[in-house]
């Protein structure tokens, strides 16, 4: 399965989940390593999206399509009531933290709270057959500017 990450030039070849290690997200705490992908290129675009403030637009991006392996995804059978506000709720965290720490699964399924209907894919660096997760290919993206100006 092929999955899709946008990220800036200097941090596409990085599948360590440093930068969500270091600010912690909506999936995951400070302090536990998790890699963000999504279902769709359209998707990612979407998150990138969100999470800059208008006027800003991202340069020096890069489009990272990241092949997982077929193997069993962890999917939550329940979310936190909330999970989907913002800012995210800590259950968020907690239910990403335990699937990181147990390494059971080398991916959690979750929807995403941009996209109604897509779906995010949390990837545990740390889980032991985690260097099947390879990338085929890194390419320049460029944002089309009217996300970003109104």
């Amino acid at each position: 399965m092929i999955v899709y990450r946008l990220s800036k030039e200097v941090f596409a070849n990085d599948l360590s989940g440093r930068g969500a290690e270091i600010a912690g997200g909506r999936w995951n705490s400070k302090g536990n390593a998790a890699l963000y992908t999504g279902q769709s290129i359209a998707l990612c675009v979407t998150e990138i999206a969100v999470h800059i403030p208008l006027g800003i637009i991202p340069k020096d991006y890069r489009l990272v399509h990241i092949e997982i392996p077929a193997v069993e995804f962890f999917v939550p059978k329940r979310f936190p009531k909330d999970w989907s506000t913002f800012p995210h709720v800590h259950a968020t965290q907690k239910l990403g933290d335990k699937f990181l720490k147990e390494k059971q699964f080398l991916v959690m399924r979750v929807p995403s709270a941009a996209v109604q209907g897509e779906f995010n894919f949390i990837i545990n660096p740390r889980y032991i057959n985690f260097k099947d997760v390879k990338i085929k290919k890194v390419e320049k993206f460029t944002f089309d500017d009217r996300l970003f100006i109104r």
